[in-house]
């Protein structure tokens, strides 16, 4: 009798465990920019994905952190943050004067973001979003991760295929056991030409946003005056023209989002202050700096009519979370540095090869006044950034995004950004999809495989602003600029870059001559045989495609001209004499030569 007592005991005993256990492909760990992108796409990519947000919203800066005025990336609306931006510029279109401009700035309220992002992911099958659900352990099981969270204040275990670290300061691989640096690299660590000599353990300050709104001339919305209230932080604010300040954070319904420099409320932050023990003391400091920025606002600038708003469900209302910049840094397969940034095409590794994401974002640098080295930035440039920087060198299985990224702390502070986080995120999606569905590591990675799924789902591998996504040919030049076979150009316009492909301008035979004698053995013959002369012609491509695919050229000829404008809808006339334009060449060479089925590693060198 008490032998069968505990086998039932010994059988409830094992069932309760079994309940409390979660089997899932893609387990995401923060709701932010990255980590929703990430869950959308893993998800889509039809693997089942659990997404858990110790927060009630998801966003993370751009909606429970308030940073709801987002430039960067506007040229560039690469999938997921293009489906974002389209839903919000669709919300707020029939509201008067609201600016739905192509690349206009985008201007959200948070709350209304987070309840967009909430909406995509409720209609995304194979994805599960479990909100204020924090996580307490991560360790290795197998290939795999074995992950602990707190589910109604009761322990599950979680065990998933692939993780993804969307923490917003990379709290996850921290605890699995990677090693971080912080802070500015030096010169002779990443060869960067703007850094330092030495390198400078100082990171970018947090903000701590505000949300106010203007309740009308008459009124008055003067808070509390806070805690330790100094009038003297926040002096160097009279004489500037606040009208002016506040209109740059305007948002739609009478608010604004204050997230001010210098003796704003821009918050001195080391990366010690961000670590957990000490992350809720730091944070309550901040908070009371921007409460006493807004009373001193209402008090001695003379704003009185302008509240907080009580858009977060806070005891003061102010934000979530603060605005995070920077905090430390993993060590990845690649890092990503300026010189990838600026020149991406004459590096020793062609990391633009790998591309799962596109950025523009302008580099921030906010830090207490002297307290570190100015960064003289040329025109920043559009920029692709590569698979390597979000998988983990020495940890399986575990990608990072957002600070905790494998980039230059130079390349952070465009990296950072939340709409070139949701580009990334979706980048560690399809990324984490391949590990689980192939049942592989993160050492194993297939970049084209990769790169194809971001593809299919209208993300975009290289920032060329002049191809639409409503290009027909889009994805054509998207893979042939993956390749370097076409490579983009640099257009300065002001303090920024676009990177252009130029689709009308003419094909020089040295462009893509070496290229072609690189993958293509029989390219050498081709050349010395026909010597092309220094502008590569219509008739010259039709000749080398006939000797790759080995085509009797006559007949390449003719169904190319019947085809030249019905099929591929070619606006120039077919003349075999006539130099090729860049997207005759990358309509044509994509199609029939495929240069992107050719394989490279995480560096971008070519295999095969």
């Amino acid at each position: 009798m008490v032998k069968k007592i505990l086998i039932i005991i010994f059988l409830l005993n094992s069932s309760f465990i079994y309940a409390q256990t979660i089997k899932t492909d893609i387990l995401v760990i923060g709701g932010g920019a990255s980590g929703t992108a990430a869950a959308i796409q893993g998800a889509r990519s039809k693997l089942k994905t659990l997404l858990v947000e110790p927060g009630p919203w998801l966003g993370g800066s751009m909606t429970a952190g308030g940073m709801c005025v987002v430039e960067g990336n506007r040229n560039l609306p690469s999938g997921i943050w293009g489906e974002f931006r389209k839903h919000v510029r669709d919300f707020y279109k029939p509201r008067l004067g609201y600016d739905s401009t192509y690349n206009a700035v985008l201007r959200f309220e948070p709350y209304t973001g987070a309840a967009i992002l909430k909406k995509i992911t409720d209609t995304v099958k194979n994805l599960t979003v479990k909100l204020n659900t924090p996580w307490t352990a991560i360790e290795k099981d197998g290939t795999g991760w074995q992950v602990s969270i707190m589910v109604n204040n009761k322990s599950t275990t979680i065990k998933a295929k692939v993780v993804i670290d969307a923490t917003e300061t990379g709290d996850v691989a921290a605890k699995a056991g990677e090693a971080f640096v912080s802070g500015f690299d030096s010169a002779l660590d990443t060869g960067e030409g703007l850094a330092p000599k030495e390198a400078l353990p100082r990171v970018q300050d947090i903000t701590w946003i505000a949300i106010v709104k203007d309740f009308g001339k008459t009124a008055n919305k003067t808070i509390i005056k806070p805690e330790d209230y100094d009038a003297a932080n926040y002096a160097c604010l009279k004489g500037k023209d606040i009208a002016k300040m506040l209109n740059d954070g305007r948002l739609p319904n009478d608010k604004y989002m204050i997230k001010w420099a210098g003796c704003g409320n821009q918050y001195p932050t080391t990366a010690d202050d961000l670590k957990p023990a000490n992350r809720n003391a730091f944070y309550a400091k901040a908070r009371l700096h921007t409460l006493g920025l807004v009373y001193y606002l209402q008090t001695e600038l003379g704003f009185k009519n302008l509240g907080i708003d009580d858009e977060f469900p806070t005891p003061d209302h102010l934000p979530f979370i603060p605005y995070i910049r920077e905090a430390s840094r993993a060590k990845g397969l690649v890092r990503m540095t300026l010189n990838d940034v600026y020149d991406p095409y004459n590096q020793a590794l062609k990391l633009y090869r790998t591309s799962i994401a596109v950025g523009d974002a302008s580099p921030g640098q906010h830090y207490g006044e002297g307290t570190a080295p100015k960064t003289n930035y040329p025109s920043f440039t559009a920029y692709s950034v590569p698979l390597g920087a979000i998988v983990l060198k020495d940890l399986d299985n575990l990608l990072v995004t957002e600070k905790a990224m494998s980039v230059s702390h130079l390349v952070n502070a465009s990296s950072m950004y939340p709409s070139v986080q949701m580009s990334i995120g979706q980048g560690a999606g399809a990324t984490a999809a391949f590990c689980a569905f192939f049942k592989t590591t993160t050492k194993k990675l297939n970049v084209r495989i990769i790169q194809g799924e971001l593809l299919d789902f209208k993300a975009w591998l290289l920032p060329f602003t002049d191809i639409k996504q409503s290009d027909p040919y889009f994805r054509s030049i998207q893979q042939v600029g993956a390749t370097g076979l076409l490579k983009g150009v640099q257009q300065v316009n002001g303090n920024s870059a676009e990177l252009l492909f130029m689709p009308d301008s003419i094909v020089n035979t040295a462009e893509v001559e070496p290229f072609f004698k690189e993958i293509y053995s029989r390219a050498f013959l081709w050349f010395n045989r026909e010597k092309p002369a220094e502008k590569f012609t219509q008739g010259n491509l039709l000749s080398f495609i006939s000797e790759i695919t080995l085509t009797e050229p006559k007949a390449l000829q003719i169904s190319m001209q019947k085809a030249w404008k019905t099929q591929y809808k070619f606006t120039s006339d077919f003349d075999m004499n006539r130099p090729v334009t860049r997207r005759e060449f990358a309509v044509l060479t994509n199609k029939f030569l495929n240069p992107f089925a050719r394989t490279v590693d995480v560096t971008g060198r070519m295999l095969n």
